[in-house]
């Protein structure tokens, strides 16, 4: 794997930031769905490193804010599936010249943001499958190689021996999780809102699917709700029929999800819970298994929206403005 991975960027990203030596913060910089994604590596900073402080900004706000002290102790890590995103791209150019030290994940050897940054990493992306290159799995080799690097950090070995067994357990969910993803898009075609519900490593993944999979995809009206949020305004809008998707995550976040959803059955019978214990990630990844399980959730949360789709009539292609006009 390590072969294979080298010729994907991670190793030369990794070694980078080492020889830089003085990191003191990282920045994780991008938009939508490749936003949502980088706040999975931010969460694991904040969990894991004890010398460097993490911060996370939509690619524009960046660029508005303009933080006062990026500079050459900052690591700014950007991310466009595309490498076209205009507001990605300038991002990393800004971070470049305020003298922080850049690296960018896409998927497009020679794009706008493989040219504009000084490492890349690359990823492969199947919506369906996870495999050693998936982009979370990327991700997270990243973040805790440079934890390792910097730190001494040694869960990126917990997960480097789970990284193999992720494939099969990604296919035994799709099988696992079919039937219930059928079932949710029959009954959820005609809802006019949907909301999901998430905590920690997982609230990544619940703002994923609200403003790509359903806002974005399926023109459904959908809010992303922080589980620890719930009792400050959200649980108001709760009754017999609001549709609530609630992710019961692990680690130290989970008594949050379990706490919104233990008041979410009193009030509704449209909920659809899904259990990261449910997957097995203990057995393969131990203490690190927190990590892994956004990508498990998105990948059956995938096979929801495509079923969604389906019986909507609806692909998850069909878009209203983006890429067809000037915006």
């Amino acid at each position: 794997m390590n072969e294979q991975v080298k010729a994907y960027g991670l190793e030369e990203a990794i070694a980078a930031v080492a020889a830089h030596g003085s990191i003191t913060e990282i920045y994780f910089v991008a938009c939508g769905g490749s936003y949502a994604l980088l706040q999975e590596g931010q969460y694991v900073v904040d969990r894991e490193a004890k010398s460097i402080a993490s911060f996370g900004y939509s690619s524009a706000e960046f660029l508005a804010r303009t933080p006062a002290r990026l500079g050459k102790n900052s690591l700014v890590i950007t991310c466009s599936h595309s490498g076209n995103t205009p507001e990605t791209v300038a991002a990393t150019s800004y971070a470049r010249k305020a003298g922080a030290l850049t690296i960018s994940l896409t998927n497009l050897a020679g794009s706008p943001l493989d040219e504009a940054t000084e490492n890349t990493v690359f990823y492969e992306w199947d919506p369906v499958a996870v495999t050693d290159k998936h982009n979370s799995v990327m991700l997270l080799l990243l973040v805790l190689g440079i934890l390792q690097k910097l730190e001494g950090n040694d869960k990126i070995e917990l997960v480097k021996k789970a990284v193999p067994a992720l494939h099969e357990m990604g296919e035994t969910l799709k099988q696992k999780y079919a039937a219930a993803a059928a079932e949710f898009g029959e009954s959820h075609k005609r809802e006019p809102v949907i909301y999901t519900m998430a905590s920690g490593a997982n609230h990544s993944t619940a703002y994923a699917f609200a403003i790509c999979l359903l806002q974005e995809m399926q023109w459904v009206h959908s809010a992303c709700i922080h589980s620890g949020e719930y009792f400050h305004g959200p649980f108001e809008i709760t009754d017999f029929d609001t549709p609530i998707i609630i992710l019961k995550g692990l680690g130290n976040a989970r008594k949050m999800d379990e706490r919104a959803l233990a008041f979410a059955e009193k009030y509704s019978k449209r909920l659809s819970v899904l259990d990261a214990e449910d997957f097995g990630l203990e057995a393969v990844a131990g203490e690190a298994a927190e990590y892994i399980t956004p990508i498990m959730f998105n990948l059956v949360l995938r096979l929801y929206a495509i079923e969604l789709g389906d019986r909507r009539g609806h692909p998850l292609t069909v878009r209203r403005y983006m890429w067809r006009m000037e915006y």
